[in-house]
């Protein structure tokens, strides 16, 4: 009876198996994909027993889903309670009339929480510089004397990873990550519309930035969305906007990436600091624009020994800012907690040295043969990985300490974030967790499968070059969800 119980079992399996490998052949050979690249495994994470696999040794473009390297790196290199700390200094002294004889100093630890709207209240995201104005107000500094400066330069000054496209660098989600960041390195750019066809009327930018100029190449049309494309540098003020944006408004927004985070931070906690009748005689500076001499290779941060500590900020926690970064693949975010996991540990915060320090990281744990990494977002169409990096990662992390903070991290199908409108009435929905990744002509997920039978599986699928829509895609790939959730 026994023999027969174990036989039986092994038939189930057998057919469970045979399922998805069908699913996946189906998949494949769909005339979608016909001069597609296509990555794709699936594996038992208790046995490490392949279930499933196409080409899964081929790295290629995953989009958003490289963020889980960035995230897992994160949690196992700098924990889950982790944060980061931004450092407020003077030099000189304070007198007895509260006149600051020197400057202040921001130094960046590499925080992209602060003023963010993923943890302030709309239209509060700023508050945290009045915080700051308390701060100096209890520690009796009424009149600044020198300059407030703004110091990112651990943190380098490369901007946008060299590899990212130009068409995505001057919108608000190809933003870079530094030393200093805020308000998510999001400009606001508001205009006035009006018929259809018209130019519409530039207004004003939220924040301020000083010295900005914009080629306003918009027209009003009969959209309902923001159809616009903004252009421009890191660090480069002068930007252009084309497209189309909604009619007969009276303010509408689009969003840009704020083109230097490090001056503009100063710049708008100067503001606030006038409107409490704090003067900065010398005004708001930054250490890459007016202290070069300062800004190395390696730079020597010795000098704050000689500054003195007034107040520190630390950033929400590693767990708060993956969850985030995952769940609405905030790439601003990811790119923060790579540079911050390599600041931390070696002292450079740089995209390069990032990409360096946790590419030999994980080589000294799963087989990284392959894999290429030149962001922490996915946003570079120069990153390659196969389904057996993504799938060894997932295994890995599953043995991790970190699994369950990892894990809560990722959306859930047909419930949760970016994947929330995926097999929403289907055997996936509920029973998998997965980063979603989306470029155009790249589509892929990779996460947790956690089956009806009780299994868990780890998976990766990555397609490049189809040739249908993005949405039509992910249909096709919903009969190979729900197969696995059932597996």
């Amino acid at each position: 009876m026994r023999l027969l119980f174990i036989f039986l079992l092994f038939i189930q399996t057998l057919s469970a198996q045979e399922q998805v490998v069908n699913a996946v052949s189906n998949f494949v050979k769909d005339p979608v994909n016909k001069n597609a690249k296509i990555t794709f495994k699936v594996i038992d994470v208790e046995t490490g027993k392949t279930i499933a696999s196409h080409r899964p040794e081929q790295a290629i473009v995953g989009a958003s889903t490289t963020k889980l390297f960035s995230t897992s790196s994160a949690f196992e290199i700098l924990g889950a309670t982790f944060q980061m700390k931004t450092r407020i200094y003077c030099d000189g002294y304070i007198d007895k009339d509260s006149i600051l004889h020197g400057n202040v100093w921001i130094r960046g630890g590499g925080d992209v929480g602060m003023g963010s709207k993923f943890f302030s209240k709309e239209n509060q995201e700023m508050n945290f510089l009045n915080d700051w104005t308390d701060s100096l107000k209890r520690l009796g500094i009424k009149h600044i004397e020198g300059a407030l400066i703004a110091d990112a330069s651990e943190f380098g000054y490369e901007g946008t990873p060299a590899s990212w496209s130009s068409v995505d660098v001057g919108n608000y989600y190809g933003a870079f990550s530094g030393g200093l960041n805020f308000y998510d390195n999001t400009l606001k750019i508001a205009f006035k519309t009006a018929a259809p066809g018209t130019k519409p009327v530039f207004i004003e930018t939220y924040p301020k930035v000083e010295g900005f100029q914009l080629k306003n190449q918009l027209v009003a049309g009969n959209v309902t969305s923001d159809q616009s494309t903004i252009h421009g540098d890191a660090y480069e003020l002068n930007r252009s906007i084309t497209g189309t944006i909604p009619k007969n408004s009276n303010y509408y927004t689009t969003k840009s990436s704020l083109p230097d985070p490090e001056i503009s931070l100063a710049q708008e906690w100067e503001r606030v600091l006038l409107k409490n009748n704090i003067q900065v005689a010398d005004g708001a500076k930054s250490v890459r624009l007016h202290f070069k001499e300062m800004v190395t290779d390696k730079k020597d941060t010795s000098v704050y020994n000689t500054r003195k500590l007034l107040f520190t900020i630390p950033s929400k926690s590693i767990q708060d800012i993956a969850y985030w970064t995952n769940l609405k693949s905030v790439n601003v975010f990811a790119e923060g907690i790579l540079n911050a996991v390599s600041y931390y540990k070696t002292g450079d915060g740089s995209t390069t040295a990032a990409v360096s320090y946790i590419t030999n990281y994980w080589s000294k744990k799963i087989d990284t043969k392959g894999l290429v990494l030149n962001d922490g977002s996915g946003l570079s169409r120069a990153n390659a990985i196969s389904a057996n990096h993504f799938c060894a990662l997932l295994s890995y992390m599953y043995k991790s300490k970190s699994y369950a903070d990892f894990k809560a991290t990722l959306p859930v199908v047909g419930k949760t974030g970016t994947v929330k409108g995926i097999c929403t009435k289907g055997a996936a929905a509920g029973r998998i967790q997965m980063k979603s990744g989306t470029l155009k002509g790249v589509k892929a997920f990779a996460g947790y499968v956690y089956s009806s039978s009780g299994k868990t599986l780890a998976f990766s699928i990555s397609v490049n070059n189809f040739t249908c829509s993005s949405k039509t895609l992910v249909q096709k790939m919903e009969q190979l969800f729900n197969v696995m959730a059932v597996y």
